[in-house]
């Protein structure tokens, strides 16, 4: 069974954009990334799997329930982090973790004093007078308090120190080892690096592509430099010959160049080479990222 699946799923704001035709499907146990910019149609797409929204046409569908229809189930089987959060006025913390917690089982009342030991977060303040950093940590435990087996977390990390950062990255990757899905929306992309599986690229409402990270950089040119004991001639000249080689520099003593695809006939190729060094840089998931939205999708 998927965790997540999408036909066709399009939100319309009258004649504005939100999300138009996404297809998407995560599997179960996974830990899948959600790539854009702002605006580009991720919160909307979370609104719509919750029913917060309405599609406007298309389906979608959790753990095989249907997103409009069986909305209430979904969410007993979700936990969610809001990019923007929000809570009841006047409510101490520890008021609101026991409310959130009502709403399951007895463990999640017992889980309230170890998870907000570990965000460092103080239940007997005020949701009120909290930091946008603090707020953000107790969505964050409310949304982790039932272990469920979805975990739909948008900017999880928003106004987090480096400190808190890692232990929600640590406490991710617990919950996911449990076999908690983990559905990660974010502009940040060495946190969706650090943690995801397979991403979806996601621009202007519609999906570029849905890769692992993996193929995502063996389809993207790796960075090479080349050093020679002496000045490099032949190589200068086989280079703009071989498939995949762009963007050649020459130095004293070595080439850079841009390289894309399967290295090994590049190694074939330098073979015969008096080469003193070689350096293989594997490109960023930002860079990657960046690359897909300049040349609009087809290259990534």
């Amino acid at each position: 069974m998927q965790a997540i699946e999408t036909a066709g799923l399009t939100k319309l704001y009258g004649r504005s954009r939100g999300i138009l035709d996404i297809d998407l499907q995560v599997a179960a146990g996974e830990v899948f990334g959600f790539i854009g910019p702002n605006g580009a149609g991720k919160t909307t797409t979370i609104r719509t799997l919750l029913n917060f929204l309405f599609p406007s046409r298309g389906r979608a569908s959790i753990f095989g329930l249907d997103c409009v229809r069986d909305s209430l189930d979904i969410r007993r089987r979700v936990g969610y982090v809001p990019g923007e959060v929000g809570f009841y006025p006047g409510m101490r913390v520890r008021e609101f973790l026991v409310y959130a917690a009502s709403f399951h089982s007895g463990e999640a009342v017992r889980r309230i004093g170890d998870l907000s030991a570990r965000f460092e977060l103080d239940l007997d303040r005020r949701l009120d007078d909290l930091s946008f950093g603090n707020r953000k940590k107790a969505a964050l435990v409310q949304a982790f308090l039932h272990q469920p087996p979805l975990l739909i977390l948008d900017e999880p990390t928003s106004g987090l120190d480096p400190l808190m950062q890692k232990r929600f990255f640590d406490l991710v990757r617990e919950e996911n080892r449990r076999g908690t899905t983990v559905f990660l929306s974010s502009h940040i992309l060495d946190e969706v690096e650090r943690l995801c599986d397979r991403v979806a690229l996601v621009k202007e409402g519609r999906l570029l592509t849905v890769e692992s990270i993996g193929r995502l950089k063996e389809r993207t040119y790796r960075k090479v430099e080349l050093r020679y004991p002496e000045e490099a001639q032949a190589a200068a000249s086989i280079l703009p010959r071989l498939p995949g080689v762009d963007a050649v520099t020459q130095e004293n003593h070595g080439l850079r160049f841009h390289y894309r695809g399967d290295i090994r006939p590049l190694m074939q190729a330098l073979a015969g080479e008096p080469i003193e060094d070689i350096r293989v840089e594997e490109p960023s998931l930002e860079e990657i990222v960046l690359h897909a939205y300049e040349g609009g999708g087809g290259a990534a």
